[in-house]
């Protein structure tokens, strides 16, 4: 069942490491972009009269940056435009240094009924390192507000002299206050970010470095109770977030805001990068799609495959032939020679090796060979 991505792009102060679309200093545009927002939702959602939504997701940006009264307009505006199901989740990215009481009570009255708080570490000199606007005991003030709430919390790894007990304590800290899910992700790089000077200084930790703080990290996540569904992805029993894992089963989903992508009905596209140009284009009842492209059946099949084997689930022999009229190993009887000691087959499904799936990409390049033949 399809999602909705909703893209809010203000942000008080852009961190070191963001290459997302997001303007720290354009919050006064704030009102007008959501009004347009909302016209895009009403413009999507005439097209999409036949789906039924699953899940909605703020993300950006700061989404808990901007008035909560815009969000709560925004839930109001989807729906009326779109079909949700009754117990559709809805999931608000929020900063901690963004917080407060209010906001969160506007943001129950709107639905929400998911967060996700950015922590990324709880070394408050990382945090700063990082350019992050809050500090580890605002996060905790976060977590109390969110009491007896569904809320995930991310986790960073491979940050300027990060250790062991680094991360140990951020993720002891994400469990204690509550997190029924935690993202664990490697800091990535960008060229054109503060943070890549860093790089280039031979600042950051290095790829063995990283994997070896993974899978600390992992194991201790295990213990806690959270179970790895995804390379970067753990929760508690019940707490997967479905969005993501709608992503991940190459599901359709409607992107509505400045940069936001789409996938529906076999076609890809994106919205523009430049605010004052999504804006105009609403405002003159055009969508802003800069790309938009047909998937062929080949990128169908790659991402398939690609996007199962990142998860715990792994590819079903069975629903790929259904879908695609075509054996697994008709289509890549290379690739699986060449990664069978890195598989494991259970029943008609073929998944990653618990201990291999950290470096699932390098196991991915034979299937990319292969299909680009």
């Amino acid at each position: 069942m399809p999602g909705i991505y909703i893209h809010v792009p203000f942000c008080r102060h852009k961190c070191s490491y963001c290459d997302f679309v997001s303007f720290p200093d354009k919050i006064d545009y704030a009102e007008a972009y959501m009004a347009c927002l909302y016209k895009e939702l009403k413009m999507r959602g005439d097209e999409l009269k036949n789906y039924e939504f699953d899940t909605v997701y703020f993300g950006g940006g700061t989404p808990s940056y901007i008035p909560p009264k815009l969000i709560l307009g925004a839930m109001n505006q989807i729906r009326k435009c779109f079909r949700l199901k009754k117990d559709a989740e809805v999931t608000l990215e929020l900063n901690p240094g963004t917080i407060g009481e209010a906001k969160v009570q506007t943001y129950l009255q709107a639905g929400i009924n998911r967060f996700s708080i950015g922590l990324q570490t709880a070394i408050d000199e990382q945090l700063a390192d990082l350019g992050r606007i809050h500090n580890a005991r605002d996060y905790v003030y976060a977590t109390k507000l969110l009491k007896g709430q569904n809320f995930s919390t991310d986790v960073m790894l491979g940050l300027k002299n990060q250790t062991k007990e680094d991360v140990r304590k951020t993720i002891e800290l994400a469990a204690t206050c509550g997190s029924t899910h935690i993202s664990m992700y490697a800091l990535t790089v960008e060229d054109g970010t503060p943070i890549y000077t860093d790089y280039l200084n031979g600042e950051l930790p290095d790829s063995d470095e990283v994997a070896e703080l993974y899978d600390f990290g992992r194991k201790l996540l295990e213990e806690k109770g959270f179970k790895r569904y995804e390379v970067s992805n753990f929760a508690k029993e019940g707490f997967e977030s479905r969005h993501n894992l709608n992503y991940w089963k190459r599901g359709e989903y409607i992107g509505v805001g400045v940069s936001a992508s789409s996938f529906m009905q076999g076609k890809r596209f994106t919205n523009t990068f430049d605010l004052d140009e999504y804006m105009k284009c609403i405002i003159s009842g055009f969508y802003p799609a800069v790309t938009s492209e047909e998937v062929s059946e080949k990128d169908a099949k790659f991402e398939f495959v690609m996007l199962a084997l990142r998860t715990k689930y792994g590819v079903s022999m069975n629903e790929y032939k259904a879908k695609f009229g075509s054996s697994l190993a008709e289509d890549f009887p290379n690739a699986l020679k060449k990664s069978v000691k890195y598989l494991d087959l259970n029943g008609d499904v073929i998944t990653i090796k618990d201990e291999y799936l950290y470096v699932q990409n390098s196991i991915l390049m034979p299937f990319i060979e292969e299909i680009e033949q």
